[in-house]
């Protein structure tokens, strides 16, 4: 295990039904992530991936075993203590982007520093910011039509970068693009691994795209069946 992870699993179970309807969705993981990672996580349906992706976002908790997260051991905290951790440190990019639709690039990107009570001008400072970040900038009055599918997700990515995240944890990111802004999309999270020191944390089922991280983590039948570094393949 490394000696200082951002977070770790230990013995993890997770469990659904009783009785003979129990499933083990995970079955005794470790597994830990350090600091600035790029994690790709895969796996078939059913192999636990999500199930772990959920526990690694604070949106869910084990059943039996340890979830450490900035040294909290998140898994015993009560829903709302939870959340408050997310909402600090976490930060969410989906395959769907979920803008609202008659907000522009820069509103979209606000909306969680407005839940934080984040004065109205440093609310605007920071989201111009995240979206020339991420490349947007002479964008920011657009509405989520007027961008493409690919400018959309980078919106959506700045909104999660906005509140300066410790984990950016993103679910199939590229499900919606074609190739060519799947790559851009995988280039621009590679760039703010490496600059802004941002730990990501990425399932996906795409092979080509896993290979943008540093390291893929493979699930199956609710077990770690492989954890790879890609830096030794490349």
């Amino acid at each position: 295990m490394l000696a200082s992870p951002l977070l770790a699993f230990q013995d993890v179970w997770k469990t659904y039904g009783r009785g003979e309807a129990k499933v083990h969705a995970l079955a005794g993981v470790d597994l830990a992530i350090g600091k600035g990672e790029f994690v790709a996580i895969m796996g078939p349906s059913g192999s636990g991936k999500s199930t772990a992706m959920n526990i690694i976002g604070c949106l869910d908790t084990p059943t039996a075993g340890s979830y450490r997260f900035q040294g909290v051991d998140a898994g015993r905290l009560d829903r709302n203590r939870r959340a408050v951790l997310r909402n600090l440190y976490v930060g969410f990019v989906f395959q769907g982007y979920n803008l609202l639709a008659r907000t522009t690039a820069a509103e979209n990107v606000e909306l969680p520093l407005i839940y934080r009570g984040v004065p109205a001008r440093e609310r605007r400072e920071r989201a111009m910011a995240a979206l020339a970040d991420v490349g947007l900038a002479g964008r920011e009055h657009h509405t989520p039509s007027e961008l493409s599918g690919g400018q959309q997700q980078r919106v959506a990515i700045a909104r999660a970068i906005v509140t300066r995240p410790s984990l950016l944890v993103a679910d199939e990111p590229t499900g919606n693009l074609d190739t060519a802004r799947s790559h851009e999309i995988m280039e621009l999270l590679t760039g703010l691994n490496s600059e802004l020191g941002l730990t990501v944390v990425m399932v996906t089922h795409e092979a080509d795209i896993a290979t943008y991280a540093q390291r893929t983590i493979r699930f199956l039948d609710g077990h770690v069946a492989s954890d790879t570094s890609n830096l030794e393949m490349a």
